[in-house]
């Protein structure tokens, strides 16, 4: 068996140097290159959100044109004009709905199990409401306004339903949000409907009850 050859202390000393300058090289390069991952994703996180607040922009979009068409279709104005002209419009305002309708826009909102419950009993709520327009009107109408006080983060001019805000608030921010929209729609529907009954009480006199069940109905 030979024995071992001596073994030099600064060849050994140059030999570790090298191994230790190797890890430490590795070791900086894969922080270097985690560092750009993460600026990459934090990138993307914020077009992301972007994306998302563009979409819901869209979406109060389509909202806010079917609503206006609506209103046009249903004004005073269209029933004061000639029924040709009024067969040419209306055929008109539908043509436009039909193209708003094929913009299709999804913005779903990420919730926990508690989110998810409290935005049912949120729109449970609403729905109940909404079902009372043929019935009182005016009463429906106070109840929404409380509603509408609940999710407003000015005071309101009237009472606020206690029971309700607590239910929002439990929403995800997303849903707190549309909401509000929504109880904003319903709102200046039924103003809108509220005058157009005025109307056609001072124009037609008795005879404008079945007109007014037909707005209503069109809330």
């Amino acid at each position: 068996m030979e024995p071992p050859l001596p073994s030099c202390p600064m060849a050994q000393a140059k030999i570790n140097a090298k191994t230790h300058e190797g890890r430490f090289c590795r070791s900086s390069s894969m922080a270097d290159r985690s560092s750009r991952l993460l600026e990459s994703l934090d990138q993307l996180e914020l077009r992301v959100e972007a994306l998302r607040e563009a979409a819901s922009a869209v979406e109060q979009e389509k909202e806010i044109l079917l609503e206006m068409i609506h209103s046009i279709q249903n004004s005073q104005e269209m029933r004061q004009i000639s029924d040709g002209e009024r067969e040419e419009l209306s055929l008109t305002a539908n043509r436009l709905m039909g193209r708003t309708l094929t913009v299709e826009v999804s913005v779903e909102t990420i919730r926990n199990p508690q989110q998810q419950e409290s935005l049912r009993h949120a729109t449970m709520i609403i729905d109940e409401v909404v079902s009372k327009f043929l019935d009182d009107l005016e009463n429906a109408k106070s109840h929404l306004m409380s509603l509408y006080g609940a999710c407003s983060s000015e005071v309101p001019p009237g009472p606020i339903d206690q029971k309700f805000q607590s239910i929002v608030i439990g929403c995800a921010l997303e849903d707190q949000k549309k909401i509000k929209r929504r109880l904003e729609t319903l709102l200046r529907n039924i103003e809108n409907s509220d005058k157009a009954i005025k109307l056609l009480e001072h124009s037609k006199g008795a005879g404008s009850k079945a007109l007014k069940q037909t707005s209503l109905k069109q809330v």
